[in-house]
């Protein structure tokens, strides 16, 4: 087996949790996350909404060092991709972002004719049970699952962010709606705090 340890921050003589967090914010100056769908259809979804807000770089530039290795990014959005853009899947990354760059702004995208409105919470369920034999009907909450109607799905992943301890208070959180054919972006949900909207 391998050893990768070398390439971990933890393995490097001198280490410091609290400077290698340093070295990684001043690195990257991410500030948004924007969650969309896998789908290889809404692939524009993260730079439409950087031209949406105008003061967001993406996808950006890396940074080398003199020896050409890669040591950080111009990019201040990172994009989240998972399926159907649910914010149940990503809840930890949130978390993680915010410890290691700050974050000022989460943005949930969910992309029109995405599999995810083609199925139900209870026809995934009967089906992975009748083809898997295995009963998901107590592993996800329901409501997070399919999209049935996007201002409810959108409704329901914003207020999921929100309500999670590992969602810092100040995050700026939207919904949008993309169109995968005109690549238009639709808010339907706004969560700023009071405070960040003044």
């Amino acid at each position: 087996m391998s050893d990768f340890a070398e390439f971990t921050f933890r393995a490097q003589p001198g280490f410091d949790e609290a400077l290698a967090r340093e070295i990684v914010t001043g690195s990257i100056p991410v500030r948004t996350i924007v969650m969309y769908c896998f789908d290889p259809r809404a692939a524009g979804a993260a730079q439409a909404v950087a031209d949406h807000f105008g003061d967001e770089v993406y996808p950006g530039a890396l940074l080398l060092d003199e020896t050409g290795r890669r040591i950080g990014s111009t990019a201040t959005v990172f994009p989240l991709i998972v399926g159907g853009g649910r914010a149940a899947d990503a809840l930890r990354s949130i978390t993680v972002s915010q410890h290691l760059f700050g974050l000022e702004r989460v943005v949930v995208v969910h992309h029109s004719f995405c599999g995810a409105t083609s199925f139900t919470a209870e026809g995934i369920t009967a089906a992975w049970k009748d083809e898997q034999h295995s009963d998901i009907s107590s592993l996800y909450d329901w409501d997070g699952i399919a999209i049935t109607d996007f201002e409810k799905s959108l409704n329901y992943d914003v207020s999921l962010i929100r309500n999670s301890p590992g969602t810092p208070e100040h995050v700026e959180i939207y919904g949008l709606f993309y169109d995968i054919d005109s690549g238009e972006l639709t808010e339907i949900v706004r969560d700023v705090p009071a405070e960040v909207a003044r």
